[in-house]
């Protein structure tokens, strides 16, 4: 959660009173970090019509150049899939993450998936949730294309890609406003 306060000083007997401005309208910004290394590509770009659709949540893909996910949040594992493929975590902030590694990969029932969590699991920025094996997953026919959703996308009033470019871990990936 980012916030900025602004403060202004008046010097007074060598005093400095410090105020801070009152906000009327309210509005929190989340910087969302990114899970994964790798390429960013707008859901809209994927074949999956139910992330291409947002149907699943606001957010992006990312095409992974390694085969690692971190967490992007402080938070709490809601679901980690048997597959392995995918997994849900709820943020501090009460943001709700889906991510999905690759597409139609829970075919593979977990082969080439390490999970490194399980549900209910608490995690920190930067722990390691998920490890896969691009090139077997590759080999195997699977596109390894990675949406990375905020399923309560309805919750906030604005979410956004910070850029559709490079991205590496933890990195800035989402701007969401409450």
């Amino acid at each position: 959660m980012t916030y900025f306060f602004g403060f202004q000083g008046k010097e007074t007997e060598n005093k400095v009173e410090t105020t801070l401005p009152v906000n009327t309208e309210e509005t929190k910004r989340l910087v969302f970090m990114s899970p994964l290394t790798g390429n960013v590509i707008p859901l809209s770009h994927i074949e999956d019509g139910a992330f291409s659709s947002e149907a699943m949540g606001k957010g992006v893909a990312i095409e992974p150049t390694e085969g690692k996910v971190v967490s992007p949040v402080n938070g709490v594992v809601t679901a980690l899939f048997q597959t392995k493929h995918a997994i849900c975590i709820t943020s501090e902030d009460g943001l709700d993450i889906l991510i999905h590694i690759g597409m139609d990969t829970v075919k593979l029932e977990g082969k080439y998936f390490t999970a490194h969590v399980k549900q209910g699991d608490a995690v920190k920025v930067g722990d390691v949730l998920v490890e896969f094996d691009i090139d077997q997953i590759k080999e195997a026919g699977y596109e390894i294309v990675t949406p990375v959703v905020i399923t309560n996308s309805d919750t906030f009033s604005e979410i956004k890609a910070t850029s559709n470019r490079t991205v590496r871990q933890l990195e800035a990936l989402l701007e969401i406003y409450a």
